[in-house]
């Protein structure tokens, strides 16, 4: 067995692993969900603000509407008050009142429109930010799926040279030891052998014992770490 070629299977495998978990993702679409998914709420959001401001009008229209009604209303008994048709005392304190309640009526109801407006140049500030947020993010959504479908395209090419990578080392590797590589990948996340560098297993990072490491130097079969069971290449 060439223990460099261990390394080289695991290296490749490792990159496919890789690979695939991206291929995954894409397929599955995670990233492009997320980004439609701000679109969507920040599109809603617009919607949200689009409604407010139409309440706001009809509001706004009603407002406009009785001011413009008390204002005729006021001229019509100010016209009364004044064209000799009235003589009666009481009857002219009443109209004086009425006019009085009318005026104090459209104030308050001036004074509610002018909030209202306030209210209105505020909201289609927020609905006009809010409508570019919605447009800039639905663009970045329509661009990150043309990335994410060029992506999958060159990563399934680099998925099949490193399959026929894989296939060129596999038979310069001795069956059992591959067998047992096989194994340990399935059980330790993928990783089933890994360099000894400076008595420290590069899979689990742990040290290993003196004795342990004077044993591997005398054995000729396959080496294990003592923490992990991993196949170490010396």
């Amino acid at each position: 067995m060439t223990t460099t070629r261990l390394l080289a299977i695991q290296g490749v495998d490792t990159a496919i692993d890789r690979l695939r978990s991206r291929i995954l993702a894409l397929e599955q679409g995670t990233e492009l969900s997320a980004v439609r998914a701000e679109a969507d709420s920040a599109e809603e959001r617009y919607g949200e603000l689009r409604l407010k401001l139409d309440e706001i009008a009809r509001d706004q229209v009603r407002f406009e509407r009785e001011i413009d009604s008390m204002t005729q209303k006021e001229r019509a008994e100010q016209a009364r008050m004044y064209d000799g048709s009235i003589v009666n005392a009481k009857e002219l304190e009443a109209l004086q009142h009425e006019i009085s309640s009318v005026q104090q009526r459209r104030s308050d109801r001036e004074d509610e429109l002018l909030v209202l407006l306030e209210i209105r140049e505020q909201l289609e500030a927020d609905a006009t930010a809010a409508e570019q947020v919605t447009t800039t993010l639905r663009a970045k959504a329509e661009e990150a799926a043309v990335v994410a479908s060029d992506e999958l395209a060159r990563i399934d090419g680099e998925v099949t040279e490193r399959v026929a990578e894989r296939q060129a080392i596999v038979p310069e590797i001795e069956p059992d030891v591959l067998e047992l590589y096989e194994d340990l990948r399935r059980l330790k996340k993928g990783v089933g052998a890994a360099a000894l560098v400076d008595g420290v297993c590069q899979a689990c990072h742990e040290q290993l014992s003196a004795v342990v490491l004077d044993k591997l130097k005398r054995t000729d079969g396959i080496r294990r770490c003592e923490h992990c069971r991993r196949i170490l290449v010396v």
